[in-house]
């Protein structure tokens, strides 16, 4: 998959470095993946929920310490991150609009 909005994991990694790792590991996963359908995220990823319609995916990253929120378009094959920090800053906001 293409990842597009990388800005945002670094934009987490600068705040909280203790995630960098495994931030960095979820985006090589990402890119390496082929998904066509949420089932196959799923797969991969069991506890990442996937939000109804299927294109919204919440990762929990760092034992569920972090949260990653992206939009998945399955047909050209790429992931725009939209959200990436804490499980405390995810509770702010609204995973499904973000």
């Amino acid at each position: 998959m293409r990842v597009i909005g990388a800005k945002v994991l670094e934009d987490c990694a600068k705040k909280h470095a203790d995630v960098r790792k495994q931030l960095n590991a979820w985006r090589e996963d990402v890119q390496r993946a082929t998904w066509t359908k949420p089932v196959q995220i799923k797969a991969t990823y069991a506890a990442a929920s996937i939000l109804p319609g299927g294109s919204r995916v919440v990762f929990n990253i760092k034992g569920n310490d972090y949260r990653i929120v992206v939009q998945v378009d399955y047909e050209r094959g790429y992931v725009q991150i939209r959200f990436a920090d804490t499980h405390d800053e995810y509770d702010k906001i609204d995973a499904a609009t973000i």
